[in-house]
C-alpha cells in the first residue's frame, strides 16, 4: 500500500515551481505519492514535473478539478465538451507525469446542485454512461485507469453515494473505470463506511482521507476501525491520498468551505495524518 498526499493542503493551483518546492518536503515526510490537482491546463509543464517526482521517488496520481465550465451532464452541450476535453487532457498529463490514475467527480461541476426527478436522473445517468464509456476506452488505450469518486450533498446532487457510483462504473463494465471514494464525503452521506468501501469491493481504485472537520486523518470521529477493516477485507492494496486544504489560499477556501485552520500548520496536518494511516493500516 502506497500513502500519498494531495497537494491542495498547501497551495492552489499548482504548478511546476510548486511541484519543484513540495516534492522533497512530502518525501522527507515519508510519503510514497504526491497527487497533482490540475485546475488549469496550463498550469504545469508535465514532462518536467515527472522528472522531479522521479528524481524524488514518487509516484503520482491526477485529481480532476471539475469546474462550472467541465460538466459531463450539463444541459449546455458546449460545457459537456470542454468536460470531455478536460478530462482526456488531464488523462493525457497524468500518462506523461508517470501515474495511471486520474480521480475525482468525473461527472458534474462540483457546487452545482438541483432537483431533478426519476426520469431526469435516468435521462442523466445514460447520458454520463455514455460520457463515461468514450472516457473509459480513451483512457485503457493509454494505460490509465479513471476513478468516479461520490461528494457530499452540498457540492452535488448527482453522486453522493458509493452505490450510486457502483451503478454507473458497472453499467460501462470496462476494466479502465473504477470507484473512488473519500471519508469526508462518505461520513456525511453513507449509513456505514466500511459497508460501503466492502460494496465498491474490487471496483475500488482510489482512496481520499481526511477527517470529519477535512482535519488530519485520526484527529476526528471518523470510524477509522471500520475503514480499516473494510480495506482490509476487500483486499485493496492501492493509494491512500490525504485530501485537505489551507484556509490561505482564498479561492480554494471559499469552494472548499475551510474558514479556520484545521491544525497548527498544513504541514502537521500532513505529517500527523500520515502517521496516524500509517499505524491503522499496518
Amino acid at each position: 500500500m502506497k500513502f500519498g498526499v494531495n497537494t491542495w493542503v498547501w497551495v492552489s493551483p499548482l504548478t511546476t515551481e510548486g511541484i519543484a518546492e513540495l516534492a522533497p518536503k512530502v518525501k522527507a515526510m515519508g510519503f510514497d505519492w504526491f497527487e497533482v490537482p490540475l485546475e488549469g491546463t496550463e498550469d504545469i509543464d508535465y514532462a518536467r514535473a515527472a522528472a522531479i517526482l522521479r528524481d524524488h521517488g514518487l509516484g503520482v496520481s491526477v485529481c480532476a478539478a471539475m469546474s462550472a465550465d467541465r460538466d459531463l451532464i450539463h444541459p449546455d452541450k458546449a460545457i459537456r465538451d470542454n468536460g470531455m476535453a478536460y478530462l482526456k487532457h488531464c488523462i493525457d498529463a497524468v500518462k506523461t507525469l508517470g501515474g495511471t490514475t486520474l480521480g475525482g467527480p468525473l461527472y458534474s461541476a462540483v457546487g452545482r446542485v438541483w432537483q431533478m426527478t426519476d426520469d431526469e436522473r435516468a435521462r442523466d445517468t445514460d447520458l454520463l454512461v455514455a460520457q463515461l464509456s468514450e472516457l473509459a476506452h480513451y483512457a485503457g488505450d493509454r494505460g490509465a485507469v479513471l476513478g468516479v469518486e461520490p461528494l457530499n450533498r452540498f457540492e452535488t446532487s448527482f453522486i453522493n453515494l458509493a452505490s450510486q457510483a457502483i451503478e454507473v462504473v458497472d453499467r460501462v463494465n470496462h476494466p479502465a473505470l473504477g470507484v473512488m471514494l473519500d471519508t469526508f464525503h462518505m461520513n456525511v452521506e453513507e449509513r456505514s463506511l466500511g459497508d460501503a468501501i466492502r460494496a465498491a469491493g474490487k471496483r475500488l481504485v482510489h482512496v481520499h482521507t481526511c477527517e470529519n472537520d477535512r482535519g488530519a486523518p485520526g484527529s476526528g470521529h471518523v470510524p477509522w476501525n471500520d475503514v480499516a477493516a473494510a480495506i482490509k477485507e476487500i483486499g485493496y492494496d492501492g493509494t491512500i491520498v490525504i485530501e485537505s486544504f489551507t484556509a490561505q489560499v482564498k479561492s480554494i477556501a471559499r469552494a472548499a468551505a475551510i474558514w479556520r485552520p484545521l491544525a497548527a500548520s498544513q504541514d502537521a496536518l500532513a505529517s500527523e495524518g500520515l502517521k496516524f494511516l500509517k499505524t491503522l493500516l499496518a
